[in-house]
């Protein structure tokens, strides 16, 4: 199963990465457990300047801008 945060304090953008990732995953039809980081001493941890943030088994793929789909479905099959 593959562990996915999105980092954030819940703007719109923070959705539209969730919704975004939602899709790949089902598309790949992959096990995903997603979890919502909005603490900022958290978010922090990750060094990340800007949120929204993209946390894929642990690893920071994305900061500051939402990928594509096509980014997120390479990160997604090498996870």
């Amino acid at each position: 199963m593959v562990n996915i945060k999105i980092l954030g304090m819940g703007c719109a953008n923070c959705k539209r990465l969730e919704a975004v990732t939602r899709k790949v995953v089902e598309k790949l039809e992959i096990e995903a457990e997603f979890e919502k980081v909005t603490e900022m001493d958290q978010i922090l941890s990750y060094s990340i300047l800007s949120t929204p943030g993209l946390v894929i088994n642990e690893k920071l793929f994305a900061a500051g801008r939402i990928p594509s789909e096509s980014e997120i479905t390479e990160w997604l099959k090498t996870a």
